[in-house]
């Protein structure tokens, strides 16, 4: 999969006050990593720190924190990595998941994806309405919530 940046906002935890961020759209990353002095500038506070493995094997000590990210118009609060000065920022996809929004490498861009419950039936009361498969989509610019 290709890759690609997209401006994220950041806010404190009160979802009061924005500072926008290029990052690195990266799946392959479990969590969104925003420097260190920003997430502590917006008054965002680590709750846990764990060890986390970076591309080239190597392990590293990071403090997670809560805050709200904001992507193309939808926020959400979600968990942060408080990454080393100088270190890209990465738009990760527990945040990615959370926003209901998937990359799509061909156009380069995030599009909105449904939130999945498939462990769960069609409420009787309310008739189901079936997606499309996957590769099935008319083109980039086709939701799933159409």
């Amino acid at each position: 999969m290709g890759t690609f940046r997209v401006t994220i906002e950041i806010g404190d935890p009160q979802g009061q006050h924005f500072e926008p961020v290029d990052a690195l759209v990266d799946t392959g990353s479990t969590y969104t990593v925003v420097p260190a002095s920003l997430l502590l500038h917006l008054g965002v506070t680590p709750h846990i720190r764990d060890t986390f493995v970076l591309a080239d094997g190597r392990r590293i000590e990071l403090d997670i924190g809560r805050t709200w990210v904001r992507v193309d118009g939808r926020s959400e609060v979600t968990l942060v990595v408080f990454g080393e000065e100088g270190a890209e920022p990465l738009l990760g996809a527990y945040t990615l998941e959370g926003l209901r929004l998937a990359p799509d490498p061909v156009s380069r861009r995030l599009i909105p994806v449904p939130g999945l419950l498939l462990g769960l039936p069609s409420p009787p009361d309310r008739p189901s309405r079936k997606c499309p498969a996957p590769g099935k989509l008319n083109g980039p610019s086709d939701s799933l919530l159409a």
